[in-house]
């Protein structure tokens, strides 16, 4: 008994010791004493006794350097334990030597390893006076014993407790939010909670966080819905989450070597309340409203420890959707274009788009990389169904099961009204378009990782994905071409286009651990499998007014498409310590792509009355091939404070394509280019206090021309605006270098965290656009007549793009509330060829806003927010199109829970424009209300009569400034409507179990950093 009480007292020793020395020591001393101390004590050697008990007496001292403060915080009234309780102990005078906590599940807190010295001790729970006291720290552990807390009955007492709650901590590189600190409904979702913490907000139905787009979302470290982080977030009660922590979460191979391979990714970690990962919840809904708009689903979540299964369903038809962007993979087809980051990297960004929405960068890579195509909320008015499963679990010791399946149905229904000004260089040529659109969308979407732990060395992790999409499409579409208001021609077009399409992506990592601390080895095999089948059918009548007499020109057509690529790829890792603090990576990544798109054209053949007459001049058939080696070596050093990180690729990359159809001489229709490429990478980070850090890298990439851009054939879809391929594009060098600073006091509440964003890229994969001046003919000899426009990418260099993003967060205790205030600045430079000129399209835009929540109660919640945008557009040719435009949006919501159940929600957002075009409505108001009535047990029920847009006014305007044109566009959106809706939510949750929240720590676990 002696024997085991020794050797577990000296793991506890151990464990309490804070310097890493001392750590190894303790522990290879308990490991001593456990293998000389023998079961029983006649048998123990004096000498070994001895030992024992001395290293005892010098593990107490030692760790006695430091003291402890603990306690257990209670209810006055009863004496039940405060679970959540917040615990804060700062110094006096120096409030510097502070440290905070919360009481575990049984109402329990310790505060370790304070220096000696004067403290207050304060402790605060919501409904609860503040309890403070003077504590002495010394050498010996104090405990505070049981801390009685008296409730309060008065509601601005309430909140004056809650403002002293931890709101924000930075923990590395892991930004960590308190959810009780922010008050929301008692049925509010995850996404609604989050919306009032600093850095996160919610933009067009995309989850933003620290200015970057959330690309996945884990629940106690463990994935959840793929990467479809806005499906994650409101299938998730607010009330079961405990803290979200953001982060940038590294490759599974980059989190086991410690060096990023550039495929980071923004993420949020949920971590649940203790108690809350037992039990089911969820909650059903069913409404229907005025005009046939109906609205019905729900989710239920079973969650049993380490299992958990989600399950979901909606079918709507006023615009609710839960698409992702990879919902669109299968049926535009990878471009098998994955960049080449130069050893450890970011994997997002890239150059941005053309200007986007006001106040944005938008856009992506300037290589055609498909997650350009924006899903999520789309415009128009749509009807949507969809069905979701996710499961987690651990089978065994050895293996983690994580695995979800999504459906999805979408019918569109959409009428766009834009203007386009394009930049000639000469007179104003605008292009007007009236486009009315019905979409029909089904997707199929799987994701499946399993990670085999075989021993404490091995271990393997096994990440298929599959999606599979059927959309079809039909256009009714008038366009015009104008020039100093004379009409140069018009067309009108009737497609209809049926595609197939799937993606298949798989990664299989080995990962094995020797017995020398830091040297690994790794091996990582990957495979891209792409594939779209359609085919469209064109009718059209466009009219030349520049032709004497009038001439109209008619196509009946059906295009043929078939395009898939294939690409594979390896990493081979190798990593060694070197020292004390650093360690040394060697890596060699091949890769291979090979893509293949084939068009073929038919003219309709009234005799047999099918399309079967070849249109050879609109067919062609084109292969590429992409392969590259890259060799890296890469060193990083680590410190408690700082982290210094630098290395350099050399890549070696062969493009191929060759023209398969019209057979063309050997020297005309293939294209080979080699390119060589030294690819830096570096990054430091250096930690200020357990508060602030800033952290600096510096990345560069390549990335090809998709197939589509190289295949030379004439897409004439819309015979006024034509595009053709480029056979000689070149791969882009882009280079980026980004700051993150980051800081949270936990005291005073009040967090800042600033991001400064610069990219550049070589060869830049811009638009030239020929304006016919006059009649002429292009490849083949197909007519590009006056007024009609071709399309075509380009090589250019001195693309530009900056970013920056500043938000603080702080309490305003006088309002009971949290006020977030946030700030930025974006430029692009946008290179691009008019009629062979070079245009460059400088963008600027200023923007700033304010988001300030409630933190009264449950009971009464709004938030007041404001964002302004100011645009500034300047052009190298043509100046007199240069323009300013201005957004402003300003937004209240409020719910308050008045009487006995009854609750009133109201909302109301308006948006002005300011410098678009005089023809579109600048201002409008859309405001919705409501009245609800909640009952049963617990309130579980609720019934709802809703008016949505109650002023009619709902508009939806876009400016899109790109290198080559300027253009408005007016959108159908969903008008006013009234829905009365039934909700019931669903709550059973067990007693939380010994072993406290599976999530815990998970995230910081996980990434091993």
């Amino acid at each position: 008994m002696f024997v085991q009480e020794t050797g577990k007292l000296l793991r506890q020793k151990a464990i309490l010791c804070a310097n890493r020395r001392q750590l190894q020591a303790l522990m290879l001393a308990a490991q001593r004493c456990s293998q000389y101390c023998l079961p029983t004590i006649h048998s123990l050697p004096m000498k070994h006794l001895l030992f024992c008990l001395s290293f005892l007496v010098v593990s107490t001292s030692i760790y006695a350097q430091k003291g402890s403060v603990s306690g257990t915080v209670t209810d006055a009234g009863n004496s039940t334990t405060l679970v959540g309780a917040t615990v804060l102990l700062y110094g006096v005078p120096d409030s510097s030597r502070s440290k905070g906590t919360i009481t575990d599940e049984t109402g329990k807190f310790t505060l370790q390893n304070m220096p000696k010295g004067q403290y207050n001790l304060r402790v605060s729970f919501i409904g609860y006076a503040v309890y403070q006291t003077a504590v002495t720290v010394g050498n010996k552990a104090v405990n505070a014993g049981v801390i009685a807390l008296t409730q309060e009955t008065e509601l601005l007492k309430e909140v004056q407790i809650e403002s002293t709650q931890i709101r924000a901590q930075q923990k590395g590189d892991t930004t960590e939010y308190n959810a009780n600190a922010y008050k929301v409904n008692p049925d509010a979702d995850a996404q609604q909670l989050i919306a009032k913490m600093p850095n996160i907000n919610v933009e067009n139905g995309t989850v933003k966080a620290q200015g970057e787009d959330v690309k996945k979302v884990l629940i106690d470290g463990k994935e959840y819905f793929g990467d479809d982080a806005t499906l994650a977030l409101r299938s998730l009660p607010a009330e079961v989450i405990d803290k979200i922590q953001v982060f940038d979460r590294m490759s599974d191979q980059s989190r086991f070597t410690g060096f990023s391979d550039g495929n980071d990714q923004k993420t949020l970690n949920i971590v649940t309340k203790a108690g809350k990962n037992n039990g089911q919840f969820g909650k059903i809904y069913a409404g229907y409203g005025t005009n046939n708009r109906y609205w019905a689903g729900g989710n239920v979540n079973l969650f049993k420890g380490k299992r958990r299964i989600s399950i979901l369903g909606l079918t709507n038809n006023i615009n609710q959707q839960n698409f992702d962007t990879q919902d669109l993979l299968g049926v535009f087809g990878s471009q098998g274009n994955r960049r080449n980051w130069g050893g450890p990297g970011m994997g997002r960004g890239g150059p941005g788009g053309h200007g986007g929405r006001p106040g944005g960068g938008g856009g992506g890579y300037g290589g055609g990389d498909m997650y350009n195509f924006l899903v999520g909320q789309q415009g128009g008015i749509t009807a949507a169904t969809a069905l979701g499963i996710n499961y987690a679990d651990k089978w065994g010791k050895k293996t983690d099961v994580t695995a979800s399946y999504f459906f999805n149905y979408s019918d569109n229904n959409n009428n766009t009204t834009l203007t386009r000004t394009l930049l000639t260089g000469t007179q104003n040529q605008v292009y007007s378009e009236n486009n009315e659109a019905q979409t029909k969308n089904y997707n199929h979407r799987l994701s499946l990782r399993m990670e085999f732990t075989i021993d404490s060395a091995n271990s393997i992790i096994l990440t298929p994905k599959l999606s599979l999409q059927n959309n079809s499409k039909e256009t009714v579409l008038q366009g015009q071409n104008t020039l100093a208001d004379a009409l140069l021609n018009q067309a009108n077009n009737f497609t209809a286009a049926d595609n197939n399409g799937y993606n298949f992506t798989n990664d299989l990592l080995l990962r094995h651990k020797f017995k020398k601390n830091g040297r690994t080895v790794s091996v990582n095999f990957g495979t891209e499998l792409n594939n779209k089948t359609g085919n469209t059918n064109l009718q059209s009548e466009t009219v030349y007014y520049t032709l004497l007499p009038d001439t109209a020109i008619t196509l009946a057509q059906q295009a043929n498409t078939n395009n898939n690529s294939r690409t594979f790829s390896g990493n081979v890792t190798y990593t060694e310590p070197t020292g004390k603090n650093g360690q040394l990576q060697l890596s060699y990544s091949p890769s291979a792509t090979y893509s293949l798109s084939d068009k073929k054209t038919f003219n309709f053949d009234a005799l047999s009355n099918e399309y079967t007459l070849p249109d050879i001049l609109l067919t062609n058939k084109f292969e590429n091939n992409y392969t590259t080696h890259r060799t890296g070596i890469s060193y990083r050093y680590n410190t408690e404070r700082a982290n210094f990180m630098a290395g350099v690729n050399h890549q070696y990359a062969l493009l191929n394509g060759q023209q398969l159809f019209p057979p063309l001489p050997l020297q005309l229709g293939k294209a080979e280019k080699t390119f060589t490429n030294f690819l830096p990478t570096a990054m430091f980070q250096y930690k200020f206090s357990t508060s602030a850090n800033i952290r600096v890298f510096y990345r560069t990439s390549t990335s090809p021309p998709s197939v589509t851009q190289l295949q030379n054939v004439i897409d004439n879809t819309n015979p006024l605006l034509l595009n053709i391929g480029n056979p000689d594009l070149k791969q882009n060098f882009f280079q980026m270098l980004v700051t993150r600073f980051g800081f949270a006091n936990t005291t005073t509440g009040r967090s800042l965290f600033a991001f400064v964003f610069t990219s550049n890229t070589i060869n830049y994969i811009g638009n030239s656009v020929i304006v016919a001046q006059s009649d002429t003919t292009i490849l083949n000899n197909v007519p590009l007549l006056k007024g009609a426009q071709l399309n075509k990418p380009v090589n250019l260099n001195g693309y530009w793009n900056v970013r920056s993003f500043l938000t603080y967060g702080m309490p305003v205790k006088a309002l009971k509330s949290n006020l977030n205030l946030n700030a930025g600045f974006t430029y692009s430079r946008t290179p691009g060829l008019v009629n062979n000129q070079t245009n460059n399209a400088n963008n600027y835009n200023v923007n700033g806003g304010l988001v300030l929540g409630s933190n009264i109660s449950e009971k009464i919640d709004f938030t007041i927010s404001y964002t302004a945008n100011y645009n500034i557009v300047n052009n190298s040719i043509l100046p007199e199109l240069n323009n300013n435009f201005f957004l402003q949006q300003a937004g209240a919501r409020v719910s308050w829970q008045f009487w006995k159940g009854f609750v009133i929600n109201t909302e109301a957002n308006e948006t002005l424009y300011k410098g678009l075009d005089a023809s579109l409505n600048q201002q409008f108001l859309l405001w919705n209300a409501g009245l609800a009535y909640k009952f049963l047990k617990n309130n579980a029920a609720e019934v709802q009569i809703k008016v949505y847009d109650l002023l009619n006014q709902n508009n939806s305007l876009t400016r899109n400034v790109t290198e080559t044109y300027v253009e408005d566009t007016q959108t159908q959106v969903l008008r006013r409507y009234a829905m009365l809706t039934f909700t019931y939510n669903l709550r059973n949750f067990k007693a939380a179990q010994n072993s406290g929240n599976a999530g815990s720590g998970q995230s910081k676990g996980a990434e091993g950093r």
